[in-house]
């Protein structure tokens, strides 16, 4: 999943090599943060967030395929 979240946010970016995606267990649910550069932020969130909610559509049906539960978060500056 961290592979598949990277690969995404890296080409969507005018920063790809400041992306940076970590993982944590939280209670079973694994939480992914995503750090980007300040200027990139908008470009993951999208008009009204849609692009972020397309991102956390497709890991929740990646996971789900998996067994697994997770979330995406991104990093507050």
């Amino acid at each position: 999943m961290q592979a598949f979240i990277e690969y995404i946010t890296k080409r969507l970016v005018d920063h790809p090599d400041e992306v940076r995606v970590t993982a944590e267990d939280r209670n079973g649910v694994t939480a992914y943060r995503l750090d980007l550069a300040p200027g990139d932020t908008g470009k993951i969130i999208g008009r009204r967030g849609s692009t972020i909610q397309a991102i956390r559509s497709l890991l929740q049906i990646g996971a789900q395929k998996q067994g697994v539960r997770c979330t995406l978060e991104l990093a507050d500056e």
